[in-house]
């Protein structure tokens, strides 16, 4: 059936493949020239096999020709797009991309380390592309026409696309997204609520979606343009959408345009910060090192912006956390979470907060530099903090003595006398481990004579 249906559009394109439609526009009489568009576009309905990269050579290279002249149609002729042009358009458009995507080489595929597969069709498929971006970014494209043919339909079908494997494919459906959210109003809503069930969808059930980053990206720039205050809907994407996307195991692949959008949000409406805060901490990585360091600079992008008031409410929370990376065996963590000493602004907070944070801080930091000069003096084999760490923990103790030297001794006399007491502890129960030993080998001796073994 499908070799028919190909046999059958071979047909009909070398039917269509006549002199007039050969002809380029600029040697056809200038009223004629529309209803040459239009012929041209139906033309390019014909989809071809570029499996077999042998077959139909003229008539694909034709076709490449045919679609180059209606991008220059379309980007710098007048009175070509006609209301007749808007269906024709629409329908060449969508005979050209929407497809069913075909499955991954293997079940196996890793987006991190693999090469994705790249479209086979992509000389015409880039064309097409392009032509319905300067369509759409045309002078005199109307939105008010082209709403009958570019509804939910097709932009629930242009969403399916995301999943392509070839990167080429998905930027270019980023822009078309990105013109199409801002020409059609009535369309804004139904994007956000399709982008919302995509998310849920790779967050909930399948942990695969090619077109994350770019979907996000879309949203980075929807965000920026919310109005406040921000409607509930929104609040809801962001603490039940965009917070959970955190979870899933290729969070490397879109981190960066997640944190984006993210911070996007905190700087239209800073009394999210704790919620956001809160839902970070909640799935901090418990295994995975890699996660834990994009974690910390999301973090320190965060801070970046949070206001003060703000700060106030998730400081115990967060530093709890923090202390705990700075006590990583893992380098990278222990060394991304000591960095943000490094930034002005959290430092000002920081101090401004001391009183409150240095308690939370102050054992962590402490244990590995006692620890570290206890065994380079006594040239312990265990274990040591590298050296980059120690230098780093010392500039904060520094700091910290430096915002507030009162409390800093009192932590530090505290810390010693707690040492004290469980080295006495530990003395004393080494001591009754002792007595309870020599107690059995007293008991094991008078039963019959024999030292136990």
């Amino acid at each position: 059936i499908a070799l028919e249906k190909l046999i059958k559009q071979r047909h009909k394109f070398k039917q269509k493949q006549n002199k007039y439609t050969n002809k380029p526009a600029k040697n056809v009489p200038a009223p004629e020239q529309p209803e040459l568009f239009l012929k041209k576009l139906q033309q390019c309905c014909t989809v071809f096999d570029f499996m077999d990269t042998l077959s139909d050579l003229k008539m694909k290279e034709y076709k490449r020709s045919t679609l180059n002249e209606l991008v220059d149609y379309v980007t710098v002729s007048r009175g070509y797009l006609t209301e007749q042009a808007y269906p024709e358009v629409v329908k060449m458009v969508s005979h050209n991309i929407f497809r069913t995507l075909p499955p991954s080489d293997s079940n196996e595929f890793d987006p991190e380390e693999d090469e994705p597969t790249l479209e086979a069709s992509w000389p015409h498929l880039q064309l097409v592309y392009e032509f319905f971006i300067r369509f759409l970014e045309s002078q005199e494209f109307q939105p008010s026409i082209a709403k009958k043919y570019i509804d939910q339909k097709f932009v629930l079908q242009l969403l399916e696309l995301f999943d392509s494997e070839d990167p080429r494919e998905r930027d270019y459906l980023k822009t078309v997204l990105h013109r199409i959210y801002g020409k059609f109003l009535g369309l804004r809503a139904f994007i956000r609520k399709q982008i919302n069930n995509i998310f849920l969808r790779f967050v909930y059930e399948t942990e695969h979606f090619n077109g994350v980053a770019e979907l996000l990206e879309i949203l980075g720039s929807i965000i920026n343009g919310f109005a406040l205050p921000l409607k509930a809907e929104h609040k809801q994407f962001l603490v039940k959408v965009l917070i959970p996307l955190h979870t899933v195991r290729s969070l490397s692949l879109f981190h960066a345009q997640l944190a984006y959008c993210i911070v996007q949000f905190l700087e239209k409406d800073p009394t999210l910060t704790e919620p956001v805060i809160r839902g970070l901490l909640k799935f901090w990585p418990k295994t995975c090192s890699q996660k834990e360091v994009m974690f910390l600079g999301e973090l320190e992008e965060i801070l970046d912006v949070i206001e003060p008031t703000q700060f106030v409410k998730i400081q115990e929370p967060l530093f709890k956390q923090i202390s705990r990376c700075v006590s990583s065996p893992h380098f990278q963590v222990a060394e991304r979470a000591l960095y943000y000493w490094n930034n002005e602004y959290i430092m000002s907070l920081i101090e401004e907060n001391s009183s409150v944070i240095l308690p939370i801080m102050f054992a962590s930091l402490y244990r590995i530099s006692k620890d570290y000069d206890h065994s380079v003096m006594s040239f312990c084999p265990s274990p040591l903090p590298p050296r980059a760490i120690v230098a780093l923990v010392y500039n904060v103790l520094k700091a910290f003595m430096e915002m507030n030297s009162t409390l800093f001794d009192e932590l530090t006399a505290t810390y010693k006398s707690d040492r004290q007491r469980e080295k006495k502890k530990e003395k004393e129960r080494e001591e009754l481990w002792k007595k309870l030993e020599d107690l059995e080998l007293k008991r094991g001796l008078r039963s019959d004579g024999i030292i136990p073994t």
